[in-house]
């Protein structure tokens, strides 16, 4: 279920501040942060993104 683009739109990187793509249509959903030093991957469960630099994905 993709989020509501009004959240997506305040929605940030709690690591570096960069906007987040939405990647909900996934298998995993998650949020993708776009910056370029960061890329860090938050996963999104029930609809609700959970935004911990403890729980995102590293970049491969």
């Amino acid at each position: 279920m993709p989020l509501e683009a009004g959240l997506l739109e305040i929605l940030a990187c709690p690591a570096c501040h960069a906007p987040l793509r939405d990647e909900s249509a996934a298998d995993t959903p998650e949020l993708i942060c776009t910056g370029t030093d960061c890329g860090l991957a938050y996963p999104v469960r029930d609809g609700i993104p959970v935004l911990l630099v403890d729980e995102a994905r590293r970049p491969e």
